[in-house]
């Protein structure tokens, strides 16, 4: 395991637009920052531009809102709209209240207004969701990646979700391609002897934080690159392996 982590902004990536080829305008920002990408970093990348690039968002002006989101928007003072777009993006309401739904998304996610978002977009009237499949969105940018640099990269997907019992949010991944996303250490000892029963550390997620703190949310840095981590290369990989099961899930 190393000892010592890089975790690299690569500013210059511009506006991103429907159709647009992220992997080349990754690998063209980073060398006109003088960034090398090596083989086996990982590159992380924040969902908004994954979204747009694959035409994402929705028009408010198309939207038709139901009783039900009439009836939500006047409770919590919200756009009509906006709560149906929520609504048909959630397959499950969680928990409303405080302004905010929490929904379950057809990912499996569980997370605030089923991960649809008004920031960072130019137009007030276009609201962004959540890629279709952020899995298949982040193997076809490693694919692309791969292609264009020789060798291996790994690509995480990430998104700001809430947590219950805390303050603040934190980014997390919501799409992987070429890397394990938990690390298993049942059945290790720790250095005190004591065998290790239940420990698995959902890496993915640790290294999607540790990404946001060189993103951050307002100074344009869609893509990070996470240097140094000994990670398990795979190939089947799937932002699915850290969904609890609902049966082992105490909070359904």
């Amino acid at each position: 395991m190393s000892n010592r982590l890089e975790i690299i902004g690569v500013p210059g990536i511009p506006n991103v637009n429907y159709g647009d080829h992220l992997a080349s305008m990754i690998q063209a920002a980073a060398s006109g920052n003088g960034i090398d990408i090596q083989e086996n970093d990982i590159i992380v990348v924040t969902q908004k531009i994954v979204s747009k690039s694959e035409g994402a968002t929705v028009d408010l002006n198309t939207v038709m809102p139901s009783p039900f989101a009439m009836q939500i928007a006047v409770k919590y003072d919200k756009d009509p709209r906006h709560v149906e777009v929520v609504l048909n993006e959630s397959v499950r309401i969680v928990r409303m209240g405080h302004g905010v739904i929490i929904s379950e998304t057809r990912h499996g996610f569980i997370c605030a207004n089923a991960g649809v978002d008004a920031s960072n977009i130019s137009n007030a009237d276009i609201l962004c969701l959540l890629p279709k499949d952020p899995d298949e969105s982040a193997r076809r940018i490693r694919t692309d990646l791969i292609k264009q640099l020789g060798f291996n990269v790994s690509v995480i997907i990430t998104d700001t979700f809430g947590r219950p019992w805390r303050h603040g949010t934190t980014d997390v991944a919501i799409g992987v391609s070429g890397i394990e996303p938990l690390k298993d250490y049942r059945g290790l000892v720790d250095p005190y002897g004591y065998p290790i029963r239940v420990s698995i550390s959902a890496v993915v997620d640790e290294i999607a934080s540790a990404a946001e703190l060189v993103a951050g949310k307002v100074d344009m840095i869609p893509v990070v690159i996470v240097r140094g981590y000994e990670y398990k290369i795979s190939e089947s990989s799937s932002i699915s392996q850290l969904i609890r099961e609902p049966e082992s899930d105490l909070f359904r």
